[in-house]
């Protein structure tokens, strides 16, 4: 009697790590199944027949699961679709031992062999098990050693000096492999540098760079944490840097050494001292718009005391005849200035204030609806914590045109022309680049 063969349907899956090659008409993928299908073609006596699903993964690294291609077979295997996996050589499936005993864990389960083409033996035997994992030991201790030569000669080439990939710093181009300053861009970074030191704040700065529409390589906005890595990128005085040491590198400089120490003179300076400066430096928000009840102007002023700053309002009647000649003669800047803001926001959420900005807001532009003018109104709201110190001073001098304070409280004298102003800046997405 002649022996009854059992089917056995044998999946080939083929990998390549990088893409180089994956366009040609017969690439490395279709030679590893070329050698993997003639491999099962000469088991056809005991039973092997071909799935047709192809398992490829091209430009993939061997390091993970997570392939398409290998998931696909997973899946199948589960689904009780495969009895035996071909591969070309055991790295194609995986290079990690700790990966491989997950396969094999699946393999056992659903009673699937697992066969090597170029590395004869079968996992079913003890014996094909013992000698997978020896290879595939040595396979990891070759990805490795691999990883740590390609460490090693990137700390290297970075000691050197020398552009090893990756992003180009603003203000650089890569050409050959080598950094090269792009003249346009590298205006802008001088310009940054200088500028921050005349303000030395990044949140002033980061202001000033969204109103000159510098943006990003990618045309991103700039905020204040890329500027604060602009200022403390080494690249732009001509150094490399390899895990914190900085060494002469292969390109040209953009900033000049004794400017890169004066910014960072004023970087080292804690930032609460030079948030209290800007401050300090910063138009006050109800400057020329407060009035005591003498009819006389408040102005703003400030003083230290242990290290802190302290706001003040004081009437000019007070300055010119001193304490008492005035029933309010100093309030804390704080204060008012919350009060002010209240009281403006308050007005927002009225109606008749809605009604009247869309009606002027229509005059210049027909599509605007009510809807459109209250929510631009109540915008303000939520996005005013954001604005810079000066932009909410701007704001409040465009709608506010007079303060009088007296014993019973404020009474605040708006512009309407500033309020339809305002609305049209909103509902244009203007007041919100200023953040």
């Amino acid at each position: 009697m002649t022996d009854i063969k059992i089917k056995r349907r044998c999946a080939v899956y083929t990998r390549k790590s990088s893409e180089e090659g994956l366009e040609q008409e017969f690439n490395s993928l279709d030679a590893q199944r070329e050698a993997c299908e003639a491999y099962v073609a000469s088991q056809r006596s005991e039973g092997w027949v071909l799935v047709r699903d192809r398992y490829d993964d091209g430009g993939i690294s061997g390091g993970t699961l997570e392939r398409p291609g290998l998931q696909r077979l997973i899946a199948d295997i589960e689904d009780g679709l495969v009895d035996v996996v071909v591969v070309y050589k055991i790295d194609r499936l995986s290079r990690s031992l700790a990966d491989f005993a997950k396969l094999v864990e699946v393999f056992d389960r659903n009673g699937v062999t697992f066969v090597s083409v170029t590395q004869s033996f079968n996992t079913t035997t003890s014996m094909g098990r013992l000698t997978l994992n020896i290879l595939l030991s040595f396979a990891q201790f070759e990805r490795e050693v691999t990883a740590e030569r390609i460490r090693d000669k990137v700390a290297a080439s970075r000691k050197k000096g020398m552009w090893m990939g990756g992003v180009p710093p603003y203000g650089y181009r890569v050409e050959n492999r080598k950094l090269v300053i792009d003249n346009e861009k590298a205006e802008h970074v001088r310009w940054i540098f200088a500028r921050f030191l005349d303000i030395g704040s990044g949140t002033e700065l980061a202001r000033e760079v969204a109103k000159r529409g510098i943006r990003t390589p990618r045309g991103n906005r700039i905020d204040k944490k890329y500027l604060y890595r602009m200022l403390n990128n080494r690249a732009y005085i001509g150094e490399a840097v390899h895990k914190g040491q900085s060494y002469p590198g292969e390109h040209d400089a953009i900033i000049d050494r004794e400017t890169w120490d004066r910014v960072h003179a004023i970087l080292q300076e804690s930032p609460r001292k030079r948030a209290a400066r800007t401050r300090a430096e910063t138009p006050a928000l109800l400057k020329g718009l407060l009035f005591g009840p003498d009819g006389e102007a408040f102005s703003p002023t400030h003083t230290r005391k242990g290290g802190r700053l302290y706001r003040y309002y004081v009437s000019q009647t007070v300055l010119k005849h001193g304490a008492g000649s005035c029933p309010i003669g100093r309030v804390p800047a704080g204060e008012i200035e919350a009060a002010v803001i209240d009281q403006l926001r308050a007005v927002f959420r009225q109606p008749e204030i809605v009604a009247g900005t869309w009606k002027a807001a229509r005059a210049h532009a027909d599509n605007i609806t009510e809807a459109d003018a209250r929510t631009a109104l109540q915008q303000l709201d939520p996005l005013w914590d954001e604005l810079f110190p000066a932009e909410q001073a701007r704001i409040v001098a465009l709608l506010v045109e007079r303060i009088d304070i007296g014993t019973e409280g404020l009474d605040i004298r708006m512009r309407v022309d500033g309020l339809r102003g305002l609305a049209h800046e909103m509902m244009a997405g203007g007041l919100g680049e200023g953040a």
